[in-house]
């Protein structure tokens, strides 16, 4: 089982290409390219955390992409969330429900190889400071599509940052350890 992490997906939304410049035709094209690189990447029994922007649309469309997705999902919510989100767990009918946290949730990870205990804040948007910034928390999130300058222990996880696929924990405590 491995730990993944995603945001901006944006399933549906035809806008985000030109927004965000995806090399995209069409909304149906992104779409079926995100679902088929996270499932590339995601084994069905792999944690992954979806930090925002899953989708503009309602909440039978996000069924109809959850359902098509690897991995046991956990929903950060992003702006773009309101319309089919509801707080607890979301039946999409697929093989594993998906769980939809707060806007601001802190995990407790083991780091691969090391077994080091890592505490992680989740959130859609980047924050400044955060939990135990200042004592070697770190902070995942989405929403700038890359447009934000680096800054200590704290990495965007969005699609647009790593080639339209989910990220791992091993890759982020790569990037963040020092």
């Amino acid at each position: 089982m491995t730990i993944f992490f995603t945001a901006d997906t944006h399933f549906g939304h035809e806008n985000v290409i030109r927004f965000c410049n995806r090399p995209f035709a069409s909304a149906a094209e992104m779409d079926e390219q995100l679902i088929e690189n996270w499932n590339q990447t995601v084994n069905p029994d792999d944690i992954i955390y979806h930090l925002g922007d899953f989708s503009l649309l309602g909440k039978e469309p996000a069924s109809r992409y959850f359902i098509r997705l690897n991995g046991n999902i956990h929903v950060v919510p992003g702006g773009h969330d309101h319309r089919w989100l509801r707080k607890g767990t979301y039946r999409s009918g697929s093989e594993h429900p998906v769980s939809i946290l707060p806007p601001l949730h802190t995990i407790k990870v083991s780091i691969p190889d090391s077994g080091q205990a890592q505490l992680i804040v989740l959130c859609h948007y980047s924050l400044r400071v955060w939990d135990r910034s200042h004592y070697g928390s770190w902070h995942l999130y989405g929403h700038s599509h890359g447009n934000l300058p680096p800054l200590k222990n704290s990495l965007d996880v969005g699609v647009d940052c790593w080639n339209y696929r989910p990220v791992s924990l091993d890759t982020i405590a790569s990037k963040l350890v020092d």
